[in-house]
Formats: C-alpha cells, sequence, structure tokens
C-alpha cells in the first residue's frame, strides 16, 4: 500500500518585547533562573495582568505578511492544565477568537512552489522551564520564561512530508525574522516548532490519527523526527496495530519519537474567558499604522530581484534569506551594476568566507561599497576572476582597499594588445613541442600554451585575450 504523510505545524514564535506580555518583567534571555519572574506572571493573590500593546503591534504586523484576517476584537482564555513549570495552574491565551485568522504562506520545494493555509495566531503568554540536567533525581524550575509572550502561528494539514515542512518553517522563520517581530534564535527558544503528523492512504480523503512531536527546535531536527514519525505510524498500521492520538518527543540521540502523553482535546483544557482581561478590540487606525512601517516583504522583494538585476528566481530566493543578506545584496549590486555578478559573489566566495569563520553577513569584514569595487575591477578588465579572488583575499584580511591592493601588490590586468602578442610569441618559441603538438590535433597542447603565457605574466594577462592571440598565431 502507498502511504502519504498529512502534516500540520504549530510554532511557538517569541515576540521580539522588551517585557512580558502581561507584566513589566524583562524577557532578557540569560538571567539567573527565577530572577525575572515577578508577582503577576506567578499569579500571586492580589495582582492583575495588563496587556503588552508592542505584542499586539506585532501580531498585526504578521497578520499584514500573510494577507490575514485581524479581528477586530478578541478574547483572552485561560488554559487549565497543571504542570511543574506553570505557575498559576493556567496559561493564558486565545482560543474561540483568536487576534489573526485565515493568512496563507507560499513555499518553494524544487521548482514546485505551494501555498500553505494559515488557520489562526493566537497571543499567549510561555510557561516556565523544567531543568532535568543540572539535578541528580530531581527536576528544577526555572520561572524566568513564565509571562513571555508568543504568538501561536497555526497551519492546516496542507503539508505532505518532511520537506514541505521544512519548506514552510524555514519560510516562516525568515518571514518572522524580516517583519522584526521575533529574533528567530531557536537555540534559545525563540522559535519552536510542534509538527502534527499523521498517515494515510494514498487516495484517502479522511485524516488519520495524528501524533503531536513537541518542542523542535531545529530544521534538521523537524526533518528527522517527521521522517521517523511517519515510518513509525505506517509499520504500526501495516503490523495491525492502531496509532493512538498523544503528545510525542523527539530524542535527537537515539533518532526517534517516544510518547510524553495522552494528547488532549479542547475540552480537556476547560477554556473560559479570562475575567482579568477585558477583550482585545483594534481599530483601523492601529492596523494602517502598522501597515505604514512594514518593510518590502521577502517575495515581492525576491520579484523585483528578478526583474530589476535580472537574477533567475534561485537566486532572488538565497539573496533575501535574510533582511541583513538582502540588504547587503542590494548595496552591492546598485553599486557596481552588475547584478548577476554581484549574486555570483556575494552567494559565491562571500557566502563561503562567512561561513568557514562562522559569521553573519552583518559582521563581514568586506563592506558592501569594496565589494562593489572589485566587481567593477572585475567588469572594467583591470582584474581577472583569478586575481579578483587575490584581492578578495587582502580585503577579507583586512589590507585596505580594492585598488590600493591591485597597486601595492602589482595585480592589475595585462589587457595591453602589444604587450600580450610580445609573451606569446616569445612563449611559442621557448615551447615548439607543444606548438607542433597543437598543430597535429592534440587540443591540451594548447591549454599548455595558455599556462606558459599566464605563468610568464604572473596570472595578469587578461584570458579571453590570451586565447584570441594565441590562436591567431597559431592558425
Amino acid at each position: 500500500m502507498q502511504w502519504e504523510t498529512v502534516i500540520g505545524l504549530e510554532v511557538h514564535t517569541q515576540l521580539s518585547t522588551a517585557s512580558k506580555i502581561f507584566s513589566a518583567a524583562s524577557t532578557a534571555f540569560g538571567a539567573a533562573p527565577n530572577t525575572q519572574a515577578c508577582a503577576v506572571d506567578i499569579a500571586l493573590p492580589g495582582v492583575l495582568p495588563v496587556l503588552n500593546g508592542e505584542a499586539v503591534r506585532k501580531a498585526i504586523r504578521f497578520a499584514l505578511a500573510v494577507n490575514a484576517t485581524i479581528n477586530r476584537r478578541s478574547i483572552f482564555a485561560r488554559k487549565n492544565y497543571f504542570y511543574p513549570d506553570l505557575p498559576k495552574g493556567y496559561q493564558i491565551s486565545q482560543y474561540e477568537l483568536p487576534v489573526v485568522e485565515r493568512g496563507s504562506l507560499k513555499i518553494s520545494v524544487g521548482e514546485t512552489e505551494k501555498v500553505i493555509r494559515i488557520t489562526r495566531a493566537h497571543l499567549e503568554e510561555d510557561a516556565g522551564k523544567s531543568l532535568h540536567e543540572d539535578f541528580h533525581g530531581m527536576t528544577g524550575i526555572d520561572l524566568n520564561r513564565a509571562g513571555t509572550p508568543l504568538l501561536e502561528i497555526v497551519s492546516e494539514p496542507d503539508m505532505r512530508g518532511a520537506e514541505e515542512a521544512v519548506a514552510y518553517a524555514r519560510t516562516l522563520h525568515t518571514l518572522v525574522t524580516w517583519i522584526g517581530i521575533c529574533d528567530g534564535n531557536m537555540q534559545e527558544g525563540s522559535f519552536r516548532v510542534d509538527a502534527n503528523v499523521s498517515v494515510r492512504p494514498h487516495g484517502q480523503a479522511e485524516l488519520g490519527t495524528r501524533c503531536e512531536i513537541k518542542n523542535l527546535n531545529s530544521f534538521r531536527f523537524l526533518e528527522a523526527a517527521i521522517r521517523y514519525e511517519a515510518r513509525r505510524q505506517i509499520e504500526l498500521i501495516e503490523d495491525g496495530g492502531t496509532v493512538r492520538q498523544e503528545t510525542r518527543l523527539y530524542d535527537p540521540d537515539k533518532g526517534e519519537t517516544r510518547t510524553m502523553r495522552s494528547k488532549e482535546d479542547a475540552h480537556d483544557y476547560r477554556y473560559f474567558p479570562d475575567p482579568d482581561l477585558l477583550p482585545l478590540e483594534i481599530g483601523d487606525d492601529w492596523i494602517e499604522a502598522t501597515r505604514a512601517q512594514m518593510p518590502e516583504l521577502p517575495e515581492a522583494m525576491q520579484n523585483r530581484f528578478q526583474q530589476q538585476y535580472g537574477l533567475p528566481a534561485y537566486d532572488a530566493a538565497v539573496l533575501t534569506g535574510s533582511r541583513e543578506l538582502a540588504a547587503y545584496y542590494e548595496a552591492v549590486a546598485s553599486a557596481c551594476g552588475q547584478g548577476k555578478l554581484a549574486a555570483n559573489w556575494v552567494m559565491g566566495e562571500l557566502s563561503g568566507a562567512l561561513n568557514k569563520a562562522d559569521l553573519g553577513i552583518e559582521q563581514s569584514p568586506v563592506p558592501a561599497a569594496q565589494l562593489a569595487q572589485l566587481i567593477t575591477r572585475i567588469h572594467d578588465g583591470t582584474l581577472s576572476g583569478k586575481l579578483a579572488k587575490q584581492v578578495f583575499e587582502a580585503l577579507w584580511a583586512g589590507a585596505g582597499k580594492v585598488d590600493a591592493i591591485i597597486d601595492a601588490q602589482g595585480l592589475r590586468q595585462v589587457s595591453n594588445s602589444a604587450e600580450i602578442e610580445a609573451i606569446v610569441e616569445q612563449v611559442l618559441a621557448a615551447n615548439q613541442k607543444s606548438v607542433e603538438e597543437f598543430r597535429a590535433g592534440k587540443e591540451k597542447a594548447f591549454n599548455a600554451l595558455v599556462g606558459q603565457v599566464m605563468k610568464a605574466t604572473k596570472g595578469r594577462a587578461n584570458p579571453a585575450q590570451v586565447n584570441e592571440v594565441l590562436r591567431k598565431k597559431l592558425a
């Protein structure tokens, strides 16, 4: 039997606000345990939550970015469950009336594009954190995260396979960092993914029983967990078993998922409107003020890069992988006027050097203006591609500016026809055997002659001119 994997993702996006969603406590990462949990966060008697307006603005930004409906009136509810790191015994979230509904996000998998529907995005507070590693036979509780603002983004089960799920998660990650609502740091828990996975026979309309894999904090783990879980469910069914609805955890050391608890349904949480919070009402003026501050979005920028700079779709997609990378590329391309050559250098030599040094584009030792100048010198014939790489290495090492490096190292390309002809004649006279072999039909002999000319000029001769003059002399 042929099986189809069906996936929906719930992504917990930590909103990059300075304070928590219902209190003034700091959201800064890395503080000593329990030093950033105030009376409101742990619901001490007599305290009242106050909604953080900046969290709402960030939710509006997301809604505008995915063409979603913004509910002008939404409700905060109490989600009741008992867990050691939940200090109140309930979590303030949104249920029946979320702030955002019915959006969509386009993803690309290879040459195929697909639209993934977004069911809803709702505001809620994070729980604390259970610490198992540092305690022998006990669990520690750190409540610093309690009350941290989250936007939980829930997709429809539109993804078919791990590859599509990872493409969606990556695209969403790019978007939320691009519009400035989340720092996207997965190691610190700012972007966490829960994957709902089920399988069904190909052609069956009814969905299979789903299992939820919680708290996946890397794209690699997301892909591996989905692949394992789909395989587990298929083998279970084919062996005559039944998939149970449950919550599972992924163990990266063993490469497998394991049962965490039975999966609750909504009624198990006994949702009811939070009596301490008024309904959230969002006016048109708030929405329009937020719209006016929105940046150009990745998809729109990709289309513009293709039209303005003549880039293929793949290059445009890579260069809009982050807002910082896109800004760097555009600074280079607009300064040198060579869109495709600029793309090649940014995606090639520069990205390779950054990856090797484990640096982000914003930490590049090579300023955009200097990379543009380097590309200009390639285009105007001052540098060959090989010499340009030498200049780039010097730029990376902080040896100065492009033109100064070229002059200091004597790297200007030899493009004077008379000079090249004189060197070619010397090489031909000194390499008669290669000349005879070429005239006998051995093309490799020609390459050997080119190499001798380049050696004589210390790699500075214009390769195209060398080839032209050599073929003319050998004719």
